[in-house]
């Protein structure tokens, strides 16, 4: 293997504290997705934000990076709803980047669940979708029928949801009773109850949950409410953006600065200034305190209560509390492989491989946390970046990339905790290189040919996720989305302490959607009568 050497990949201004220019109007801590498009949603409407990133490019679980003459994306293995110009999410991603962010679709066959030696593709289209579902599980019709229905119906129930993230706390309440009677039953149920009401056939339901690892929680754990968003979100394909990941922020930046703002990496915000009870800046690492009247956080709810906030801030008791109410999500490790030909001649899909040992999905991966060892990986999702970008091979000639990611739990890696990145050591090398090697024998039993192809490869863990995007238990998704989760009233752009906004995935749910959701919600929650436009135009059209 060989010795890795600097990224290349920058986006974002260098922060210096001569090169601030406020007065801003708000400051965004984190510049993942959620806050790159609260910014955005905000420039449009006339406000100068300026967005504060401590890693070296800005993005978050979007960036890119390039090593040894790769690039890899290290979260945005596909995205749905943007094959179409109506979609919320085609309709999120024109507004904050101008339009200048494309997209090349993937296989149709873009998902391939494979449940021990048998595999079932999810196939792009409702009609499509069906049609291969019912030819691998005959006798099944009714209950796949149901369950698309069940799909569109938490769908049609979700504006209730997402509207009483914005309202007043005397608004939402009687409105969260309304949307509570009006909502199926089934809504806020744990996803593996629902589907077993459907079918008894656990095959199928393997299949119908094979996308787990996009929300981090086996069906019987997840609530079907995450289920459901992310199965819809799929049904017309997946996408991938040309350019790599990194196009987002790049397209995205631009917008933020068409009204005075700027995006700024090495920029470690430390604390949140409470000033009288009310929030009035951020101070940097550096010591630098820049001041506006709005602070965003894109950090997630553990690092802005836990860590930013101030003991002294009004409400900190309480948000101490309710931090107890959720639960980190889950941690995972991701093999970064580079093969000497490209996609083409190595005949690389542009599907994604779910493997799994056997359907029973919970016991699996209870087994493997107990005997990780000596027992097989519960869940490996192998993705072929190159192969989806169509701009790949021109920018990497002769150059290839695959991802592997499977679960990596942050306690197998909490003795090198404290210990610097890149010199953790020959011990933590040698753990992470045996995991590498089981999944690359996973690749290897799907792709024979491949074997002698690999020229580069490396590991990230938990702690790789902690120190480039500050997520301390290596939680990818934010919070779990549990039954329980989903019935938290806290979780909502406007916090009890007046100036200091969240947003991101914490807000709504995980992945590059919902975090950017959760930005327009935000931005809507800041600006008040003059959001609702906004809003009128991205969830109506």
């Amino acid at each position: 293997m060989s010795s890795p050497k600097p990224s290349t990949i920058r986006v974002g201004r260098r922060y210096r504290a001569n090169r601030l220019d406020g007065p801003y109007d708000a400051i965004v801590i984190g510049s993942g997705i959620g806050g790159l498009t609260t910014a955005a949603c905000m420039s449009k409407l006339g406000k100068k934000v300026v967005v504060f990133e401590q890693h070296y490019t800005a993005g978050g679980f979007t960036h890119s990076y390039d090593r040894n003459g790769y690039e890899w994306d290290v979260g945005v293995h596909y995205i749905g709803d943007v094959g179409a110009d109506h979609t919320l999410t085609k309709r999120l991603f024109d507004h904050i980047t101008d339009g200048q962010l494309k997209w090349a679709p993937m296989d149709n066959h873009f998902d391939r669940i494979f449940i021990g030696d048998r595999h079932v593709d999810l196939v792009a289209g409702p009609d499509n979708f069906k049609a291969e579902l019912k030819k691998a599980f005959p006798g099944e019709e009714h209950a796949i029928d149901t369950y698309l229905d069940y799909l569109r119906k938490v769908a049609k129930a979700m504006p209730g949801l997402v509207i009483g993230k914005v309202l007043p706390d005397l608004a939402a309440g009687p409105l969260r009773k309304l949307v509570d009677r009006a909502a199926p039953s089934y809504l806020n149920k744990p996803t593996r109850d629902v589907l077993e009401s459907l079918t008894s056939n656990q095959e199928l339901i393997a299949v119908l949950t094979g996308q787990w690892g996009d929300n981090g929680l086996p069906p019987a754990e997840s609530s079907f409410i995450i289920h459901a968003l992310i199965a819809r979100h799929y049904l017309y394909g997946g996408y991938y953006p040309i350019g790599g990941a990194s196009e987002m922020a790049r397209t995205i930046i631009p917008v933020i600065q068409q009204s005075g703002g700027e995006v700024f990496t090495y920029a470690d915000v430390t604390d949140i200034l409470i000033e009288k009870g009310k929030t009035v800046g951020v101070r940097m690492a550096d010591g630098e305190e820049v001041r506006a009247p709005l602070v965003i956080s894109n950090a997630g709810v553990f690092n802005t209560f836990d860590k930013l906030l101030p003991e002294t801030a009004p409400h900190w008791d309480y948000y101490q509390q309710k931090l107890k109410t959720v639960e980190r999500s889950m941690a995972s490790n991701c093999l970064y492989i580079g093969l000497q030909d490209t996609a083409e001649n190595l005949k690389l899909p542009k599907t994604n491989y779910w493997i799994y040992p056997g359907p029973d999905y919970e016991k699996h991966v209870s087994d493997f946390l107990a005997s990780p060892e000596e027992t097989d990986i519960p869940l490996t999702y192998i993705s072929f970046p190159s192969a989806k970008d169509p701009s790949f091979a021109e920018r990497y000639p002769g150059r290839a990339t695959i991802e592997i990611v499977a679960p990596g739990p942050y306690d197998w890696y909490a003795d090198w905790a404290d210990e610097t990145w890149g010199k953790r050591g020959e011990d933590y090398e040698v753990k992470k290189e045996a995991y590498a090697q089981r999944l690359l024998a996973k690749l290897y039993e799907k792709f024979p040919h491949l074997e002698d192809k690999v020229d580069y490869y490396e590991l990230s863990t938990p702690l790789s996720t902690d120190h480039f995007c500050r997520y301390s238990r290596g939680e990818i998704y934010g919070l779990n989305h549990t039954p329980s989760r989903f019935e938290q009233d806290w979780l909502k752009p406007k916090t009890r302490i007046p100036g200091l906004y969240l947003t991101g995935q914490d807000v709504m749910t995980c992945g590059v959607a919902g975090a950017m959701i959760g930005g327009l919600l935000t931005t809507v929650a800041v600006s008040g009568l003059k959001g609702l436009p906004l809003a009128k135009k991205m969830f109506v059209g």
